[in-house]
């Protein structure tokens, strides 16, 4: 409990803190943005969907079931599903959303029909320009083998190998669960839940609440930022802070996360990064030779930043 009540005080602590220059990773800066002028799958807002940021979200303590809501419209006005189904990493991406336990204490098991669904998914993003791209990089460096199998192989180990996140529970949780799905801790905790597909079909289904945005004194977000820190409930459960990258493809954020977490060793790393026009935190944590939880954190958006520097 304590470690949650960390995590989340250098996240608030985080959306205040001064922009220092010499901080950013101009390495994964420049492979990122090539990743980000690559994906071609990525939805452009206005056009293939449509979000509401409304009022600015307050504080709310981790494990909480009450909030006061500052967003009484949804995040997601539209979205173009149409579109969606026809890009096949998203439409295999929808596919892998129902395949887990809510609760994190609930072991986890994959079905045949399953396993073929991660496959899939897997083939389909490793033959996008997104990660054939991030698989050069990787290669490069020494993190990954240039052989396709092994690297889909290493790619599955990190973010779908099954794992204990809780105790006295057999595998109950992976990457992909944590990050693209989301879980629940004790029912009233939210983990993870990084993902805006996820966030917009649980929206549509009535079982998300869009709380409002969550953002430092100079900062307010725009419809069309491509990464939102956000408050909402699932199920009933509350997130005081949350963030996602929107509208961007599953093989993009994929590519990013992998990348942070094969080129670091630590158990928790955190890079800031520019990317288009926004700077970023990326924070990845292990568990084990798999991800357990990675996420972005909006510093500044609309190049802001820059403008700062600049003065």
């Amino acid at each position: 409990m304590a470690a949650r009540i960390l995590l989340l005080a250098l996240f608030l602590r985080g959306l205040n803190a001064s922009r220092d220059e010499s901080s950013v990773n101009q390495e994964l800066s420049n492979i990122f943005n090539e990743l980000w002028r690559l994906d071609l799958n990525r939805m452009t807002p206005g056009i293939d969907y449509n979000i509401s940021v409304q009022n600015k979200a307050g504080f709310v303590t981790q494990g909480s079931t009450v909030v006061r809501d500052q967003a009484p419209q949804p995040l997601f006005s539209s979205v173009d599903e149409d579109k969606m189904k026809r890009t096949t990493t998203f439409f295999l991406l929808m596919k892998l959303l129902d395949n887990y336990e809510r609760s994190a204490s609930v072991p986890e098991q994959y079905t045949p029909e399953e396993i073929t669904e991660i496959s899939l998914f897997l083939d389909a993003v490793l033959e996008t320009q997104v990660m054939k791209r991030a698989h050069t990089y990787l290669v490069s460096k020494g993190k990954s083998s240039s052989d396709l199998t092994t690297f889909k192989n290493q790619l599955n180990w990190i973010w779908f190998h099954l794992y204990n996140r809780q105790r006295d529970t057999g595998p109950d949780s992976c990457g992909f669960e944590h990050v693209f799905v989301g879980e629940t801790r004790t029912g009233s905790e939210i983990a993870g839940f990084h993902n805006w597909v996820q966030f917009y079909m649980q929206e549509k289904n009535t079982h998300l609440d869009y709380k409002g945005f969550k953002a430092g004194h100079q900062d307010s977000p725009d419809s069309d930022d491509h990464v939102l820190n956000l408050q909402f409930s699932w199920h009933g459960a509350v997130k005081p802070v949350g963030s996602a990258f929107i509208g961007t493809s599953p093989e993009f954020e994929m590519a990013v996360f992998t990348i942070v977490f094969l080129m670091n060793t630590e158990r928790s790393t955190k890079v800031v990064v520019d990317i288009d026009q926004c700077q970023l935190e990326l924070l990845v944590v292990r568990h084990g030779n798999s991800i357990g939880t990675a996420f972005p954190k909006l510093l500044s958006s609309n190049s802001r930043h820059v403008r700062q520097q600049s003065h």
